[in-house]
């Protein structure tokens, strides 16, 4: 590969460089092609990848260990009670213990500073499998769907519509970083971290494109070439539910709001989706929904960033 990226962590996309994205996709492009033709790519055998799940997740989870296995490596899954992660024994005490056995490590978290502490005290590399700041693999299988579907990522125009969230973070980074537009449409108060939003504009200057933050879905989605939600009230924030459906309610991607975008658009969620929410049936199930191309992805993006990483 043209960049070593061994050893190096992810906590989150802001850490890495256009380059080293560039590289995770193509590696990831072309182990789902070896895939597909059945061949094998034992790059991590013998390798060992230590799970670490405060939060349960379906496509973390199973993505992870089936692409460890399918690299010729095992997946370790510890649980929030195999660990008690800053309850019993210290993160950087927990850390440096993996460190010892395994040869990287992955944590789906709640709060950010754990994977910050892991990745501080760890010897092996660390990947954010999601906190509440920032979801950095989903935005690498989002960016890697679009190129499957778009063939670039330079001056298409990525519109999200919903909570300014991790999600939301990660692809402003993202996207800012590729070169791709990003507008986002988000109620008063559920904006995206105004650091976020700075950082995402300077690189987006860097790189050619416009970061947009507005109030008015409409104006999101005008000439989109990418319409993306998630749900409104994300693991944690279940008790806000009610007052955030009612606040919400103008940002549902449905058959109206997507006649903004252009006729090909796609239309991208990170799932899992609360159906007649953030966005209808008519929209998730039509033509142009990928959403389980996207989902699947995860796999081959997960195993291109942890084969260059381990």
């Amino acid at each position: 590969m043209a960049i070593s990226m061994k050893g190096k962590s992810l906590v989150s996309l802001f850490h890495l460089t256009r380059e080293e994205i560039e590289q995770i996709l193509k590696t990831a492009e072309l182990l789902k092609l070896q895939l597909l033709r059945g061949q094998e790519h034992p790059l991590l055998k013998r390798k060992t990848l230590a799970m670490i799940f405060e939060k349960p997740s379906t496509r973390t989870r199973v993505s992870f260990e089936a692409g460890m296995w399918q690299l010729g490596g095992y997946a370790l899954y510890l649980s929030a009670g195999d660990l008690q992660l800053g309850r019993g024994e210290t993160i950087a005490d927990t850390a440096q213990v993996l460190s010892r056995y395994v040869d990287g490590i992955i944590a789906r978290v709640f709060a950010h500073q754990t994977i910050l502490d892991l990745a501080q005290h760890s010897k092996v590399p660390v990947v954010n499998a999601l906190s509440d700041f920032s979801h950095p693999c989903q935005a690498l299988a989002d960016l890697f769907t679009i190129y499957e579907k778009k063939g670039r990522l330079v001056d298409l125009k990525l519109s999200y519509v919903g909570d300014g969230n991790n999600v939301a973070h990660s692809l402003l980074y993202g996207c800012s970083k590729v070169g791709m537009h990003i507008a986002l449409g988000c109620p008063k108060g559920y904006e995206p971290e105004p650091e976020v939003v700075s950082q995402a504009k300077k690189e987006g200057k860097r790189n050619g494109c416009t970061v947009r933050v507005t109030h008015d879905p409409k104006e999101a989605v005008k000439g989109a070439d990418v319409i993306y939600t998630d749900v409104w009230a994300s693991m944690g924030k279940e008790k806000e539910h009610d007052e955030r459906v009612r606040v919400f309610k103008p940002y549902q991607v449905n058959a109206d709001l997507v006649k903004g975008a252009k006729e090909d658009y796609l239309f991208m969620h990170c799932l899992p989706a609360h159906r007649g929410e953030e966005v209808t049936n008519e929209v998730a199930d039509s033509e142009n929904s990928v959403i389980f191309d996207q989902a699947e992805n995860r796999l081959h993006t997960q195993k291109a960033l942890l084969s260059l990483i381990m």
